[in-house]
């Protein structure tokens, strides 16, 4: 048996993403010691499944989207760092915005994110 996602019987997991959350409004942009920001907001959520079972893969995410404040420009400190987006229902999402547009990406897997590996 090699690789990481080998089963016991030497076959290769297949694991897909399916999307199961499209959310839009406005929502808190936080950032850990700076006061949070209204944002507007538009967001899939993705849940890894594994192919044939159709049972979720815990730990295994993504987070796409925008979001939007009058100027990324002004707190660059925002960008490629955790921040945490609350949104209109009070849940709240770990992500990143990724660029200056306001594009943001999560990604759940590994050491550093479900902590199952």
């Amino acid at each position: 048996m090699s690789g990481a996602n080998a089963s016991p019987t030497g076959r290769s997991h297949q694991e897909m993403m399916k999307l199961i959350e499209e959310n839009a409004g406005l929502g808190e942009l936080a950032q850990k010691g700076q006061a949070p920001r209204d944002v507007r907001y538009r967001i899939s959520r993705f849940q890894g499944i594994m192919e044939g079972s159709g049972l979720p893969i815990p730990g295994l995410f993504r987070i796409e989207g925008s979001i939007d404040f009058d100027n990324f420009e002004d707190s660059p400190d925002w960008i490629d760092t955790p921040l945490t987006l609350r949104l209109e229902d009070g849940r709240s999402l770990p992500i990143t915005v990724v660029d200056n547009s306001g594009r943001v990406l999560s990604e759940g897997h590994g050491p550093l994110k479900c902590m199952c590996c």
